[in-house]
């Protein structure tokens, strides 16, 4: 199963079309740290990442783990945990995944950057979208497409954008 996102504003998996938004800076094949651009080519998926106090334990077919107060994604180019996930202790290191807003009540991490090269970018995701504003780098969508999403990949699915 692979997921498509061809240009800013569309993702394509089998036959179904869903609204998107991607980077700010749009799709671009030298992603850097910080550039609010998207990186083209095609990555696994590694893991759903959830608030199970807001949208329950969902059924799907890839790995997954409760989102807790203190889990992150470091976006430090350095740091020994760059690019990955791992419990927050400061500010300056970290995407933290429990917001108080409803983007990352479902997280997709995108195996973008997988040997943590500093400043080629990091904490590329999918995730949630209310207004579909240009994000800092990732893909969103609102939550009724994601939910349909969850439903269709499995840990075998990639995606290809650009």
């Amino acid at each position: 199963m692979i997921i498509y996102i061809k240009n800013k504003d569309t993702l394509t998996i089998d036959h179904f079309q869903f609204k998107c938004c991607i980077g700010k800076n749009g799709l671009s094949s030298r992603k850097r740290e910080g550039d609010f651009t998207t990186p083209k080519g095609t990555f696994s998926l590694n893991k759903l990442y959830f608030r199970k106090d807001r949208v329950g334990n969902p059924k799907c077919r890839v790995k997954k783990k409760i989102i807790t107060k203190n889990l992150g994604w470091c976006d430090d180019p350095t740091h020994i945990k760059y690019n990955e996930e791992f419990f927050v202790f400061n500010k300056n290191h970290k995407e933290r995944f429990f917001r108080k807003d409803n983007k990352y009540n479902y997280i997709i991490t995108i195996n973008y950057n997988p040997k943590k090269i500093p400043n080629k970018g990091s904490a590329i995701f999918m995730h949630l979208t209310e207004d579909y504003k240009g994000t800092a780098g990732c893909i969103a969508l609102n939550k009724k497409d994601f939910e349909i999403i969850l439903k269709l990949i499995n840990q075998n699915s990639k995606i290809k954008i650009g």
